[in-house]
Parts: C-alpha cells; sequence; structure tokens
C-alpha cells in the first residue's frame, strides 16, 4: 500500500506542475490577433498610437505562427522610430524585437535589438521605456541562465518605473517584473523576496481592477505559502495563509465569473486546494477534498480538459487508498487513463506513473497478470521516453558540433587572411625602409658639403675676431680702472646701508612679537571663559536630562505598576465575581421554569462573553506570555491575536540574540502596541508588518502599514499626545524616532536605541 500511495503522490505531483506552467490570461490567442489587427489597421503609419499597438500585434503574430509578418511590421516601424529626436518609440520597438528573436532562437538579431534599445533609450526622457528595456535586459538574462543579472536590470528596471507616472502600461510592467522577481526567488527559495514580489504583483494587480490578474496573484501567493509550509510542516499558521490565498482566488472567480478569460483557471485553483486539504490538514477536512475535488473534475470535463481531469482523479484515488477503498481507486485511475490517452499526443509521464500505480493495485489484489501487464506498458512507455530523451540529447550535440566545426572553419579563414595581409604590409614596410635609407643618403651628402662651407666661414670670422680681440684688450684695461674705484665706492656705502637696515628689522621684529604675544594671551583667555561657559551649560542640561529621565522612570514605573495592579484586580477581583456570578446563576437555572432558562442562558452567555473581554483587558495591561518567554513571542503571538481577515500583522526578527533586559523589553512591546493600535484605528491597514533588528551596538524597530497615510506638514497630527508618549518612551531608551507618511501610501516609523 505505501508503493502504492507514493506512485499515486508521485502521478500528483508531475499534474500539479503541468497545471501551474499551464496558467494563462488568454482564452483564445487568436481572438486577440484580430482584435489588436483592426487597432493597428485603424491607426495612421508613423504616428504615436501606431508605433504604441506595433509591439502587441507583433508579439500576436509571433504566438500565432505568422513569424514572417512579425518581424516585417517591426522592421518598417523601426525604420521611421528611428528619425524622430526622440528614442522612445525606437527603444521600446527594437526592446519586442530583441524579445522576438530570442524566441525564435536568433541570437545574432537578439544582441543588436538589445544594443539599439539601450542606445536609443539613452535618447529619451521617459522612465517608463527605460524601464521597459531593463525589463527587456533581465528578460534576456533570464532565458540566458544569468538570473544575478536579470535580478539586477530588473530592480533597475523598477527604479524607472517608480519615477514614471502612473498609467496602465506602467504598472503592467511593474507587474511583468514583479512576477519575473516572484519566479527568480521562488527557485532560489528564498521566501521573504518571493513573498514581497508576489504581493506587490497583487498590489498592482488590484490598482488595476483585473480580476485574471488578482486571482493569478492569489494563486501564486497561495502555491508560495504551500512550498514555505512544506519546508517546515510544524509552521500551521504558514499552511492556513496558503488556504486563505487559494479561496480568495476561488471567490475573486465567483464574484467576477463573467469577466474570467477561461473556466480553467479555476479548476487550477480547485485541484491545488484539495491537494493541500488531502496532503496536509486532518482527515475532518475529507470533505473539503471531496468538494473542490469533486469541482475541479466537473469544470475541467466541461472544457475537456483531460489532464486536470486526471488530477482530480488522482486526488479522490488517493483518498480512497487512504480509506481502504481499493476498488475505488482503481475506478479513479483508470479514469484518469482513459482521459489522458483522449489527448492528441499523450504525456508520457502521466501515463508512466498510472501504470506503475495501477500495477502497484493490481498486485496488491492477487491480480498479477494484469500487474504484469500494466508494468509491462510502464517499462515501454519508460523505454520511449528515455529514448526520446536520447534523441533530442544526440540532435542537440550533433548541432553543436556542426556549429563548432563552422566556427572552427571561420577562424581558420580569418587566420589565413590575417596571414597574408601581414605579409603585405612586410613588404609595403619593406619598400618604405629602402625609401628612407635612400633619402637619409642624400641628406648626408648634403650635410657633408654644408658643413665644409661652415667651416671655412668660421676660419674668416676668426681672423677678424683675433684683430678686434686686440683693440678690446687695451680698452677693457682703462674700463678696469674706473670700475674699481666705482666698486670701492659703492662697498662703503653699502656697509653703512646694511646695518640701518639690520636695526629697522630688528626693531620690527621685535615689535611684531610683542603684539603675537599679546594676541595670543588674549586669544587663549577667550577660549578658556569660552569653554567654562560650554562647560556650565552642559553641567546644566545635563542634570535636566537627569531630572527629566527621573521623572520619566518614575511615571513610566507608575504606570506598568498600575496595569499590573489593574491587571491583577480585574483578573482576580472582578474575574473571580463574575465566575461565582456565572455558578450562582447556573445553579439558579435548574430551579426556574422553563420559560425563564432562555433567559437565565442568554445571562449566562453574557457574563461568558465579559469574563473572556476581562481576560483580554488583562492581558493586554500585563503580558504574562512577555515576562515567562520574552519580547519576540510576545509579539508574535500579539500579532496572531491582532490578526483576523481583514488584518495581516507579520512580526520579523533579525540576529536578536534576547540580550534585552525585562524592562527594556516591556517599554519596546508598548511602543509597538501604541504603534499598531494606532495604525489600526486611524490609518485602516489591511496589513502591518514589525521587523525587530539587533546589531553589534543598537537595536532597530520599524513598524509599516499600508494605511491611509497622514501629512507630515499636519501640526495637529505630528504633535498628538499619543505620538508624545511614544516619543517620551524612546527617549527614556535614548534612542531616536523616524517618522515617514505619505497620503494612501501607507506610514512607517522606525526608532533606534543603543545596547546598554
Amino acid at each position: 500500500m505505501l508503493k502504492s500511495n507514493s506512485a499515486l503522490k508521485n502521478l500528483f505531483f508531475q499534474l500539479i506542475v503541468i497545471i501551474l506552467c499551464a496558467i494563462s490570461g488568454i482564452a483564445n490567442a487568436q481572438e486577440v490577433l484580430i482584435n489588436f489587427e483592426n487597432q493597428y489597421n485603424k491607426t495612421a503609419p508613423n504616428s504615436v498610437e501606431r508605433y504604441e499597438i506595433t509591439g502587441k500585434y507583433a508579439q500576436a503574430l509571433l504566438f500565432n505562427n505568422q513569424k514572417e509578418k512579425a518581424f516585417a511590421v517591426l522592421k518598417q516601424n523601426i525604420a521611421s522610430a528611428e528619425k524622430l529626436s526622440d528614442g522612445k518609440y525606437a527603444a521600446y520597438l527594437h526592446a519586442v524585437s530583441a524579445m522576438n528573436n530570442r524566441i525564435d532562437d536568433n541570437l545574432n538579431a537578439t544582441n543588436y535589438n538589445l544594443q539599439k534599445a539601450i542606445y536609443y533609450s539613452g535618447r529619451t526622457t521617459d522612465y517608463s521605456t527605460k524601464g521597459y528595456v531593463k525589463y527587456c535586459e533581465g528578460w534576456l538574462n533570464l532565458r540566458n541562465n544569468e538570473e544575478a543579472k536579470a535580478v539586477k536590470n530588473f530592480i533597475d528596471g523598477l527604479k524607472f518605473l517608480d519615477k514614471a507616472p502612473v498609467t496602465p502600461t506602467v504598472l503592467t510592467r511593474m507587474s511583468s517584473i514583479y512576477n519575473e522577481l516572484t519566479g527568480i526567488y521562488s527557485r532560489w527559495d528564498d521566501y521573504e523576496l518571493q513573498e514581497k514580489y508576489s504581493k506587490l504583483a497583487l498590489e498592482v494587480a488590484l490598482k488595476q481592477n483585473n480580476p485574471n490578474l488578482i486571482f493569478a496573484s492569489y494563486m501564486s501567493i497561495g502555491y508560495m505559502y504551500e512550498q514555505k509550509f512544506m519546508q517546515n510542516e510544524k509552521n500551521i499558521f504558514v499552511r492556513d495563509l496558503a488556504e486563505k490565498y487559494y479561496s480568495n482566488a476561488i471567490d475573486t472567480y465567483y464574484k467576477n465569473k463573467n469577466e474570467m478569460a477561461t473556466a480553467t483557471d479555476l479548476s487550477f485553483v480547485a485541484i491545488n486546494l484539495a491537494n493541500l486539504y488531502l496532503q496536509y490538514y486532518p482527515k475532518t477536512y475529507q470533505g473539503k477534498v471531496i468538494k473542490y475535488a469533486y469541482l475541479a473534475k466537473e469544470i475541467a470535463e466541461q472544457n475537456h480538459q483531460a489532464d486536470h481531469v486526471a488530477a482530480a482523479n488522482g486526488i479522490l484515488a488517493e483518498l480512497s487508498l487512504q480509506n481502504n477503498e481499493v476498488s475505488t481507486a482503481k475506478n479513479y485511475l483508470l479514469n484518469s487513463l482513459i482521459k489522458v490517452n483522449e489527448n492528441t499526443v499523450p504525456d508520457k509521464n502521466i501515463l508512466l506513473s498510472l501504470y506503475l500505480s495501477l500495477s502497484d493495485i493490481e498486485d496488491r489484489e492477487g491480480n498479477y497478470k494484469e500487474a504484469l501487464r500494466y508494468y509491462k506498458l510502464y517499462t515501454s512507455t519508460y523505454k520511449e521516453i528515455y529514448d526520446n530523451e536520447q534523441a533530442q540529447i544526440s540532435k542537440r550535440l550533433e548541432a553543436q558540433f556542426d556549429k563548432e566545426r563552422q566556427q572552427q572553419q571561420m577562424i581558420r579563414l580569418q587566420l589565413e587572411a590575417e596571414k597574408k595581409e601581414q605579409q603585405i604590409q612586410l613588404m609595403h614596410s619593406l619598400g618604405i625602409q629602402q625609401e628612407q635609407e635612400l633619402e637619409n643618403s642624400r641628406l648626408s651628402e648634403e650635410f657633408q658639403r654644408k658643413q665644409l662651407k661652415l667651416t671655412r666661414l668660421e676660419s674668416d670670422k676668426r681672423s677678424q675676431e683675433l684683430t678686434i680681440s686686440e683693440q678690446n684688450l687695451r680698452l677693457s684695461k682703462f674700463e678696469n680702472k674706473n670700475r674699481k674705484d666705482e666698486l670701492v665706492n659703492y662697498i662703503t656705502e653699502l656697509n653703512f646701508k646694511n646695518k640701518l637696515n639690520k636695526y629697522y628689522i630688528f626693531s620690527i621684529i621685535f615689535f611684531i612679537a610683542l603684539l603675537g604675544l599679546l594676541l595670543y594671551a588674549l586669544k587663549q583667555r577667550n577660549k578658556h571663559l569660552k569653554q567654562r561657559e560650554e562647560l556650565y551649560k552642559l553641567e546644566i542640561e545635563q542634570e535636566r536630562q537627569n531630572s527629566k529621565i527621573s521623572t520619566l522612570t518614575a511615571l513610566l514605573d507608575g504606570e506598568e505598576q498600575e496595569r499590573a495592579r489593574l491587571a491583577r484586580d480585574l483578573h482576580d477581583g472582578l474575574g473571580g465575581l463574575l465566575s461565582g456570578t456565572k455558578i450562582q446563576l447556573t445553579h439558579l437555572n435548574d430551579k426556574i421554569d422553563d420559560h425563564s432558562k432562555k433567559d437565565m442562558a442568554k445571562s449566562i452567555q453574557q457574563l461568558d462573553g465579559a469574563v473572556d473581554e476581562l481576560r483580554r483587558v488583562a492581558h493586554n495591561l500585563m503580558p504574562d506570555l512577555l515576562l515567562k518567554y520574552g519580547l519576540e513571542e510576545a509579539l508574535k503571538e500579539y500579532a496572531i491575536r491582532m490578526s483576523n481577515e481583514q488584518l495581516d500583522i507579520d512580526v520579523q526578527f533579525l540576529s536578536y540574540t534576547n540580550s534585552l533586559d525585562k524592562e527594556h523589553q516591556l517599554l519596546v512591546y508598548r511602543i509597538i502596541q501604541e504603534l499598531v493600535n494606532n495604525a489600526i484605528k486611524h490609518a485602516h491597514s489591511t496589513q502591518i508588518i514589525i521587523q525587530f533588528v539587533e546589531d553589534e551596538n543598537n537595536y532597530s524597530v520599524t513598524v509599516e502599514d499600508d494605511g491611509k497615510g497622514f501629512d507630515m506638514n499636519n501640526t495637529k497630527l505630528t504633535q498628538s499626545a499619543g505620538l508624545h508618549n511614544i516619543q517620551s518612551r524612546v527617549q527614556f531608551l535614548k534612542g531616536q524616532l523616524n517618522i515617514h507618511s505619505e497620503i494612501d501610501l501607507g506610514t512607517s516609523i522606525e526608532f533606534q536605541f543603543p545596547k546598554i
């Protein structure tokens, strides 16, 4: 039986994978193509409307096997768009062409169009187009198994789209990027980022009010939480989140039934929800397993989706085996086998699992002949799958070998061409060298002739200079005598001036030094006075802070003591009184008539409600869980208790070592409690995130909500009593409080305080 159950689970897993990969928002690709073609023909050539519809029209043509026409339309419009001064439309159309060429496996054309798209995106100021080009680049990285580069380009694309005005086109592009990032982080098993981007995709879908995108987002988030639960099956909260989002998807479908693209979407989510109840919920949920499995089966049969019918039957078969109904399980499997074979090309992997499951059941029932027959079918199917895979591998290897051989031939031809070119260049260099040597010999002869002529001229000049030098010698003797007399007089006068200058310099240096000394003494005196004044101010400020801290400490201690006293009095006093009253009324209930018993029962029920409310108030006044297990457990319990269908509170602790003392834990708990209450009461939030981060020197707490937000310039809100109370508690922790809020975008409040 265990072997049979394992085979059934393998079958069901394959079917679920096929279903998740098959979700599509388009009911009829031909109708979409006709719609885009009509829009394209109604627009004028070289118009903005023509450029905007061209990308969608070309993609529709490509997906309808009209490849040549798709590339012709793109080429025609790209040629005219490149003539515009604004590169917006040329960048957009080149990006579409790059993705279409990648789908067609034309890598050279893909790289060419991508570089053109990047070039023209630099010639436009339109952030939407820049973001789309980055999305295209990331999309291509992803198809080339470069996921890290893809993530970088997707994030850059989101930065551009955030700067663009909000339009349906921008929202659609953001949704596409969110879905791509969700898929990447799903493969990386990074559930936090997967959750972040899947919820952002849901948020964009809700803004667009597109039921098909909302349905797909709920389905994606539900599947994400289901996978997260499978990593830790003790986390029941995550399992219930998966069930919640699957249920939201079904509710969305029924509320917008006439707008949904295809009814088979309902069978997708019904199968996933039925499998969730079957695999991870108690047996008391078998009714829901049957309900959603039959719903999926009914929808799939109406739409002739044989694989979905097989998936529903697989769930019902596994449920039957759990209840030891072997014959019923066998009938479901045979029905699945019939439905799968109704396909023109049956899925071999599904047949493989069906044959193995049927073989196990027949062997278990003692029908060894049938068991052998199904096992032979299983073996032959497995051989077909293996042979097909080997053939495909051989074809890929052969194609790769031919491609490498052509590349080697091309490289050899290039080397020969380069070698011939080098020989030609060498011959040309030798000819130039010979011409230079001939020219050098001519220049050498000319230089020797000029040098001989110059030697003769220098000889004549020397003879003339010798005559002149004799005359100059006699004249120089006379001049030297006069200069000697003038030099003696000049030295005497210079010595007198030097003595006088030394006296002046010494006097000036003395007075400058004296003035500098006086200025330095004055500056030091002023500096000392200023330091004393600042020190006095610091001492006064420190006394004020100490007084303020002492007052605040006493106030907070008094408040917590009063809370504890009230909680104890309420629980021990009023709680005991209400419980005693309930016991007395219960005893009286047996002594009164039947007519009064209904009123008495109603009174007892109201007393039960009063007792529960009293316990909740006492718990809020003094959280026992905080004192026993610490801040992390208390906040998580508080988040679960405050969460409901309209509100989702998520608590995250990062690197927390539980090193905070109880007094400070209680202060932090009170601050977060006040912030959450404000978000629920005033912001009407649907989601609140509480994050506590501990690093080497500080603690950081962030509380974010997606509520209506408020204007930071509104002094009435920023100076309210509640906010003042929070600021006082943060100051007591010697921390800083930062508030960021925008209307309709929510509020983020962060406070940091140092470790003691």
